[in-house]
């Protein structure tokens, strides 16, 4: 077990990184090392890990689900009216009905067989589409219209809505189950006429109870009475979550993957700075989470069984997405105000399916519904195709099709690289400079780089000074330039051309002009390094 576990981390995580190098997304690889190392290749993945498969998934979609509600802005979704509702009920629903209506026709299959195809297929994947989003709304992409956070929003109650007509399908097809409850008084109601009841019970309690876990976190975590750092907090956050998860397996009267994506959203309306704080801590239990839920999924995939459907699939899955899904987009977006390019990116940004299909594509086979392996093999097949060309069309045609707006980072994580620039001569305030930069780097986990300029008047130890550059930056990634030229100039014209984002100076250094201004509230070079330079700039005094 824990040799499969190696092999999945790593493999996944190289391959995935190879993947990105070759301009592909990530998870093509990991998907491609989970079918190497599966049972229909490599054999490598224990039996134990991949009995346990459906398990790890769940707390990967978890930990995506919660990412997504961190990173929701409420204000945008209010500003799209019923747009995110609308895209949470239509495309999926249209898309379901296309597929039930081509399989009659490709497959052979009754209505109600094909219809239980569609809602498989016609689920939208949170793993692909949460972290696609969710990097948009980073850079800016298509944030003034709110247009990311209504694609997440529709993306999980589309998904809700499916999962429940799936289920009521599954009771009506499986073959020996009663279809039906009976009520005191002996009056008996259809899965169909309960399927109202189910849909109203899973949004309003799922969102409720995301709410309540909400309030729930706040109490607990943003005082710090019980918890030290940011880990702890988002291990008490990520138990929270799981659990509702897992009481919604068991008692299915709300939707645990809605109430996961409420507790997010609400915790940003009720507590900012903790909601930031798990977000940072969610973003780094996805680097792993990733890994696991791709690989998995691919070694789950069953080759064997795509031959006989290769072409009918592929048809099926065209004409459920441009016919289906692109009708139900078009009613979703009536009347708002997307542009036609906007209205477009939802056919490369809300497409891909990859998590429920792997989730429940075997469901039907093993209920021994008829043409349960035409189901599986076509589930296979909708993951192989559109969550690579989900993942790898949402960065593509994003810049092509949205506008780009301000980055809200109350709402999304940014990430950025820090680059300190200390700007250090040969007296002791290169002490105080390199000691403040490395403090600062150490707090962002970012690289110095270390400036010095020379001057023609002054002799320089530059030995001495790269000895104590060394000692004071032992633990920080740095390195060391020098440059000739006006010193205020070169410090400003050498971080932007690194890219640097704060310069760190002292506020007086060596030579004459400094010594002769040594009553003055800041130094020559100091000053003229804040008045030139577009980025912070931090002064140091001994």
């Amino acid at each position: 077990m824990l040799a499969s576990i190696i092999w999945i981390l790593l493999a996944g995580f190289w391959v995935g990184q190879v993947a990105k190098r070759l301009r592909l997304p990530a998870l093509v690889g990991m998907v491609l090392v989970g079918i190497g190392l599966g049972p229909q290749v490599g054999n490598l993945i224990s039996a134990d890990v991949l009995a346990a498969a459906d398990e790890l998934r769940t707390i990967a979609v978890m930990v995506i689900l919660m990412k997504a509600g961190l990173g929701l802005d409420r204000e945008k979704l209010a500003q799209q009216g019923t747009v995110a509702l609308r895209l949470g009920f239509l495309p999926g629903a249209c898309e379901a009905l296309v597929i039930a209506g081509v399989s009659v026709w490709l497959l052979g299959f009754d209505f109600l067989t094909g219809l239980l195809l569609g809602c498989i297929v016609g689920a939208e994947s949170p793993a692909v589409i949460v972290p696609g989003m969710l990097r948009l709304k980073s850079l800016g992409w298509g944030v003034k219209k709110g247009i990311p956070d209504a694609i997440l929003t529709g993306s999980a109650l589309s998904d809700v809505l499916l999962l429940l007509v799936f289920s009521l399908l599954l009771v009506v097809l499986s073959p020996g189950t009663q279809a039906g409850i009976t009520l005191p008084g002996g009056m008996i109601v259809s899965p169909a006429q309960l399927l109202p009841f189910q849909v109203t019970s899973q949004i309003v309690l799922g969102g409720l109870l995301g709410w309540l876990t909400a309030k729930l976190l706040v109490l607990l975590l943003a005082r710090r009475d019980w918890t030290q750092n940011a880990v702890q907090d988002t291990l008490v956050a990520a138990g929270l979550a799981l659990l509702l998860v897992v009481l919604a397996a068991d008692v299915p009267v709300f939707s645990g993957y809605l109430a996961v994506m409420a507790t997010g959203f609400c915790l940003i309306e009720q507590d900012a700075p903790l909601a930031r704080r798990l977000r940072g801590g969610f973003n780094s239990l996805w680097i792993v989470a990733e890994i696991i839920l791709f690989v998995l999924l691919g070694a789950s995939i069953q080759l064997q069984v795509l031959e006989n459907v290769l072409l009918v699939g592929l048809v099926m899955l065209l004409v459920g997405t441009l016919v289906g899904r692109s009708l139900g987009w078009y009613l979703a977006t009536l009347g708002s105000n997307w542009t036609w390019p906007e209205r477009l990116f939802l056919l490369p940004g809300n497409s891909a399916k990859a998590t429920v299909q792997a989730a429940i594509g075997a469901v039907p086979l093993a209920a021994n519904i008829e043409g349960g392996e035409t189901i599986l093999a076509i589930s296979a097949l909708s993951i192989l195709v559109t969550a690579p060309l989900g993942a790898w069309a949402i960065p593509t045609f994003a810049p092509r099709l949205l506008q780009r707006g301000e980055v809200d980072p109350t709402k999304v994580a940014i990430a950025q690289k820090t680059i300190l620039l200390a700007a250090v001569d040969t007296s002791l305030s290169a002490a105080w400079v390199l000691t403040k930069a490395a403090e600062l780097a150490r707090r962002s986990d970012g690289e110095v780089i270390v400036l010095h300029v020379m001057q023609r008047h002054l002799e320089t130890d530059l030995e001495a000074l790269q000895q104590q550059i060394k000692q004071r930056l032992a633990d920080i990634r740095h390195r060391f330039i020098t440059v000739e030229g006006l010193v205020p100039e070169a410090i400003v014209r050498t971080a932007q051309d690194y890219g640097v984002t704060e310069i760190v100076v002292g506020k007086r250094g060596e030579g004459v002009i400094e010594e002769m201004l040594d009553q003055a509230l800041v130094g020559s070079i100091s000053q003229a390094t804040i008045g030139l330079s577009p980025m912070p700039v931090v002064v140091v005094e001994g």
